[in-house]
This record gives C-alpha cells, structure tokens and sequence, in this order.
C-alpha cells in the first residue's frame, strides 16, 4: 500500500527541483511545508483506516479458506499502520532531499534502516520467540527511526540554505490542483500496479494456506534471484509443501525478474519526458488485461504457476509498450515539439 502514495515523492522532488531552478526560496519553503501536511494527513487517515477497518479488509482479502490467517496478520498489520504518519512524512523528506541532489543523505538513511531491520527481524523472531508480532514490530521501529534519520537529514540540509524546516502549511485550493495535476497519472500508475500485485495475491491467496505460503515466500525471495529457492528454500521456511510449490514457479521468477530493470528504466524515462498520459493508459491496459488473465488462470486450475506466469507477461506487456512508445517516430526521443515537455529545463 505503501507505493499508492509515491505520488507525494514524484510531486515534492518535481516541484522542489523546479523551484531551485529558478532561485526561488521562498516558493521551495512553501512546497516543502504544503507538501509535509499532506504526507502527515494522508499518514493519519491510514492510521485510522488500519486501525477501524484492518481486520475487515484482511477477511475479505484472505477469504473462507483462510479465516485462521487473520488474527495473526491483523497483529502485524496493526503493529504496522502506527508508523504510516512517520512513512509518508518520510518520504516528502527523502524526496526533498533528492530533489535539492542530497541522494547521499537518503541513502545513508536507507543502508542504516536496511541493517537495523534485517538484525531486529532475526533476534525477534529467532531468538526471542516473538513470531510474526516480532517482524512488525522490527519493521515498524526501523521504519520509524529511517524515516526520522530522513527528517532529520532534511531539517538539517534545510536550515543550513536559510529555511524553516519546521513549517508545515495547509495548502491552497489551487495548489493541490497542482499537486494533483503532478500526481495523478503517478497514481494511476503505481495504483495499477499494485492492484495487480494485490489480485495475484488474491488469487494465490484462494488457493489454500501452502500456495499462499510458497506465494508470498516467491515475493520475497524473488526480488533477489531464482537461485534462493532453488538453493536455499529452507531458509524462508521448512515446510516440505511449501518448497515444493516454489519449485514449480522458478521460470517464472527468472522471466519476472530478468525484465523488471528495463521496464522500470524505460518507464521513467518517459515519467521525465512528461508523457503521463501514456503511462495511465498503458498501466490501466495491462491491469485490466492481467485481471482477465488471472481470472481464466483461476477457473481452470493452473494454480500458482499460473497465478506468477501472469505477472510475467503483465511485465513483459509494460516492457514492450513502453519500448515501442520510445522508439516510435511521435515518442518523446524523436519529438521535434518540446512544449509538453518544456518544465524538463527547469528541472
């Protein structure tokens, strides 16, 4: 859910980096402070909503096959969701970092919080007992504490230029249309996505409890490489079906993974050449293509295999089109009119 809200990094570092380019401080010191009070309000009304309707999405999510997964996912979500205000709040400040080119700060903040993490998450869970209640509270800490080096980071950076980085401002009608104007095809593209993501979940999830299990093991484990589960699938977990089920989605991984960093690159470059329009088509296209897919994959039993084949071909389907869009005589690379494109000079 986290990614739903990029939108307030892409806006802040954009307006910020626009702003610094025409020396204007004051207009950057009021970005910053608008930008603060939206992350801490969108931070909050996430608290809220785990914290009244968690367990009410988590059952609808996980369905009749999967009752007995919701009081332990509600611990870990609850544990969670009190660190959403820090989350959002962090990342207008990492992203005002970025955008003033302090990408040292930020990732300082983030090889420290990487550690910390991957420490608390093994003496809660290995050696003090505390189970899945133990990873959320190690992650809601160094979520926490990252998110406060970030702040600090950018308080610091902040008052050394002559601002106030402890402003925060209710924006003006008219500025939130411009956030939103900035914004909006960024959601509709990470909202694609992570919808997509969600109903692979959701459907694995139907499944019963070892394909759920195998499921969310892949997603882990696949954002390091397909050799983990074949090598070393006990370290995730030692349940024999399990392991089995990850067997059978080790091509899948690979095709998944071997294209996801040309997608992403050919992505942004057309986020930097400002052509959000295609962006919101092509992602809304995949996302309604990959749901139909995932529903003929649901009704014949081709089971989790079929659930990660999907996502490959929603990969690959993002890779081509924003390939083709690129190389295309009308594509950003070839444009001969630059007027939609004219804000990249400030920036």
């Amino acid at each position: 859910m986290c990614y739903v809200f990029m939108f307030l990094s892409i806006a802040t570092s954009n307006m910020v980096a626009t702003s610094l380019a025409r020396e204007d401080k004051n207009e950057v010191q009021h970005q910053i402070s608008t930008l603060l009070f939206v992350g801490l309000t969108c931070g909050v009304l996430m608290l809220l909503f785990t914290k009244f309707f968690g367990s009410w999405a988590l059952t609808a999510f996980t369905g009749a096959k999967n009752v007995h997964l919701v009081p332990a996912a509600n611990t870990y979500v609850q544990i969670r969701g009190l660190a959403w205000p820090a989350i959002l709040i962090g990342w207008v400040a990492q992203s005002a970092s970025l955008g003033m080119k302090d990408s040292w700060g930020p990732l300082k903040a983030l090889a420290v919080a990487s550690a910390v993490n991957g420490v608390g998450d093994i003496v809660l869970c290995s050696f003090l007992g505390y189970g899945i209640a133990g990873a959320a509270w190690a992650t809601m800490a160094v979520t926490m504490k990252y998110q406060i080096i970030a702040a600090y980071m950018m308080i610091d950076s902040l008052n050394k230029k002559g601002y106030n980085a402890f402003s925060i401002s209710i924006p003006l009608p008219h500025e939130l249309l411009q956030i939103i104007g900035l914004a909006a095809p960024v959601f509709v593209t990470m909202m694609s996505k992570v919808a997509f993501y969600s109903l692979i979940t959701y459907f694995a999830t139907s499944m019963g409890t070892n394909t759920v299990a195998a499921h969310q093991v892949g997603l882990v484990s696949g954002s390091i490489g397909m050799s983990i589960p074949w090598l070393f699938p006990n370290i995730f977990t030692s349940d024999p079906a399990v392991i089995q089920e990850m067997h059978k989605v080790l091509m899948p991984f690979y095709m998944a993974i071997a294209v996801s960093p040309s997608t992403h690159c050919l992505e942004g470059t057309l986020l930097a050449g400002r052509d959000l329009k295609f962006l919101s088509l092509s992602m809304t296209g995949c996302l309604t293509s990959g749901f139909l897919v995932l529903l003929l994959v649901s009704t014949t039993g081709f089971g989790l295999p079929g659930c990660w084949y999907a996502l490959v071909g929603f990969q690959w389907a993002r890779f081509f089109l924003s390939l083709r869009r690129l190389i295309s005589p009308d594509g950003i690379l070839y444009s001969q009119n630059l007027s939609p494109f004219e804000k990249l000079k400030a920036a």
